[in-house]
């Protein structure tokens, strides 16, 4: 009588583990402690190295908008039904708005508690408001009729050439609407997208391969030109930005990803890679391609991923919320100037709309604190200056905090829609289990039961 097959024990070996110098993470990590080094001990040499960051954000962002249109179109076009779509959106924007407020609140809260610019006793009038004029050039630009027309692109065409996410995301809906309802005619079309996305992303796969130059520029170009001493000397505000944005992830991110059935710790293991790359270059649209592809392994279907994550790019920036209430305070306090608590309410109000479509680039931030600022004429808006040579540092931990924010909301999303894979989830989050039994998947469970 022949025994139990164990053939299936006989190919469970170990696989052999990549050398740690080979992975992305490991040479992301060491690139940016080189370039730190680098501007430190020549800063001259560490500033000029600044195209090195430059090229590659330009090379993420020209693949940008193809990923978006194939994941969003193929997504929408093979849904059942559009309600559906519909119902995602609201959704998303519904978690948007809530996770936006509360993260304004929390560093409005924190602003008055810890007070990072007390004591300082800054006169406005002693303050250099030319080294701020460009941004608010740009932040009188940023009106609620202006945003909402500049979602819609002159041309189908250019909105691929624009750099705006939302253009290209209402562009990529219609194109999936008008092909879902094209019938079998515009199923042959999804399939032709559907069939050319490996190619986009492999594309992506080959321009992360430069990612290690991209932050080995940007971090000897960022300490290079404003050195290290900049932290030291506004310190407590940087520190206070960067221990708001942690207790925002502990106290609210953490618990909404756990009450979706993930551990948010495990979520910022597996987008290790990532999270570095957006600390290295101060942009979290620098890892928006991976995420897409990343959060499509972990169980998250298509149409969700192609829906929440570029909308969640312009509608739920946690860390640029935070950024804005607690600097605006932040200027008020070093300036002496008085708020009052109806004052602060309009501050949250303000930001509240102004926030919304900064894009997810390195001093989109500082133009939305301008353009806040510019509403609420009691806080000088000459004060930005003083923090203008610290705010590329603390854009670092905003791009941060957006890019955890919008993953996190992704896949909440996408559980409540019933459109997230539990056994690729744990697959994806708890590496080292690799037999369907250790998932605790009921599905695996059953298949390998009627195997037997």
């Amino acid at each position: 009588m022949p025994g139990p097959d164990t053939s299936a024990i006989r190919d469970e070996t170990p696989i052999a583990r990549k050398a740690w110098y080979r992975s992305l993470y490991a040479q992301v990590l060491v690139a940016m402690l080189i370039g730190i080094a680098v501007g430190h001990f020549f800063p001259a040499f560490g500033e000029s190295l600044k195209p090195l960051g430059d090229a590659f954000i330009k090379l993420v962002k020209m693949i940008i908008a193809p990923v978006i249109f194939c994941t969003v179109v193929a997504g929408i076009a093979s849904m059942k039904t559009l309600e559906s779509v519909g119902r995602v959106g609201a959704k998303a924007l519904g978690y948007f708005l809530i996770f936006s407020t509360l993260a304004l609140i929390v560093g409005l809260v924190v602003g008055n508690i810890v007070q990072p610019g007390a004591g300082l006793d800054i006169d406005p009038a002693s303050l250099d408001s030319d080294s701020i004029r460009e941004f608010q050039g740009k932040a009188k630009d940023q009106s609620i009729a202006g945003f909402l027309l500049n979602i819609i692109p002159d041309s189908l065409v250019s909105s691929f050439t624009s750099g705006q996410i939302l253009q290209v995301l209402l562009v990529s809906i219609l194109t999936g609407v008008a092909l879902a309802m094209l019938g079998a005619k515009g199923a042959r079309i999804t399939s032709a997208i559907s069939d050319f996305g490996p190619v986009i992303f492999r594309i992506v796969d080959i321009v992360m391969r430069a990612a290690p130059i991209g932050v080995f520029g940007a971090m000897a170009f960022t300490i290079g030109k404003y050195g290290i001493e900049t932290l030291l000397g506004l310190g407590k505000l940087v520190a206070t930005f960067y221990l708001t944005s942690i207790v925002f992830m502990i106290l609210f991110l953490a618990p909404i990803a756990r009450i979706a059935g993930f551990s948010l710790w495990r979520l910022l293991v597996y987008l290790r890679s990532e999270l570095v790359l957006v600390l290295g270059t101060s942009s979290s649209e620098a890892a928006l391609p991976s995420l897409i592809e990343k959060l499509e392994k972990a169980g998250a279907e298509k149409p969700v991923v192609g829906l929440v994550v570029p909308t969640g790019y312009s509608f739920n920036l946690d860390g640029t919320n935070i950024y804005m209430t607690m600097a605006a305070l932040f200027i008020a306090q070093a300036t002496n100037t008085p708020l009052s608590l109806e004052q602060q309410i309009l501050l949250l109000l303000v930001a509240m709309i102004s926030s919304k479509g900064a894009a997810g680039v390195t001093g989109a931030g500082f133009v939305t604190l301008a353009t806040t600022l510019s509403v609420v004429p009691d806080i000088p808006i000459a004060g930005m200056a003083l923090i203008l040579g610290i705010d590329r540092f603390m854009s670092e931990c905003r791009a941060l905090t957006n890019f955890i924010g919008n993953a996190v909301a992704t896949l909440v999303v996408a559980r409540w829609e019933g459109a997230l894979d539990r056994s690729k989830l744990h697959a994806a989050l708890k590496i080292r289990r690799r037999l369907p039994v250790d998932l605790g998947d009921e599905k695996n469970s059953t298949a390998e039961k009627k195997q037997q």
